[in-house]
């Protein structure tokens, strides 16, 4: 008697076109990771965790420095351009300073002198006069008025004598060169001779008073 063997279900071997192909395996082996078999893909530079900044970013920061820099450039620059200028308008300021104050003081000597040629005129005239021909009295009278011309020449432009018979002594105006006894106690330190006469100038002591002065001997 025969004995048949009866195939169970799960003894059938599946069909080709439902196992698939060899070539069906390789390329389903080679599509993983890509993103078409559903597995993740995973990037190795990504992994490392590092990001390279961008190009774009790096450049951008280089031209700021190099904007910054130029720009202090162009302000110290002006700054020095400007300086420059402060000090040649000043140095021009200087110099017109100091030739204006030459030019006033050549008029003002200028002014004096012209006051002063009428009493040259008149002391050029005695200087030639004939001895034989003068008596002592013309030649004082002369002199007289010549004297009289300076001092009003002089006193215009600001010229004061100082001639202080009869006053105090004052020590910022006079100068003591001889005292001499007085039995008046209100006479003493008062002048009482002059030898030569003091002179100011526009409130500027050109010379003081060369004088006696009385002095109490109580």
């Amino acid at each position: 008697m025969k004995h048949s063997k009866k195939k169970g279900p799960h003894s059938e071997l599946p069909e080709q076109d439902a196992m698939g192909t060899a070539d069906d395996f390789a390329r389903g082996g080679s599509n993983q990771g890509d993103g078409q078999s559903g597995e993740p893909s995973f990037d190795s530079g990504a992994s490392a965790g590092t990001q390279t900044p961008p190009a774009d970013a790096a450049t951008t920061g280089a031209g700021s420095n190099q904007s910054v820099s130029g720009s202090a450039q162009s302000d110290l620059a002006e700054e020095r351009d400007r300086y420059l200028r402060l000090a040649a308008e000043y140095d021009n300021y200087r110099k017109r300073s100091a030739k204006e104050r030459q030019d006033a003081g050549a008029r003002a000597q200028g002014d004096l002198v012209r006051q002063l040629v009428e009493a040259l005129d008149d002391v050029a005239r005695f200087a030639h006069i004939d001895p034989s021909s003068t008596d002592a009295a013309t030649v004082v009278q002369g002199v007289d008025m010549v004297e009289k011309k300076l001092l009003k020449a002089l006193g215009n432009a600001g010229l004061e004598v100082i001639n202080p018979v009869g006053e105090t002594f004052d020590p910022a105006l006079h100068e003591a060169v001889a005292t001499e006894p007085t039995s008046a106690k209100e006479d003493d330190h008062v002048v009482s001779r002059v030898y030569q006469p003091g002179y100011v100038f526009k409130s500027q002591l050109l010379r003081p008073a060369r004088v006696v002065v009385k002095q109490y001997q109580g």
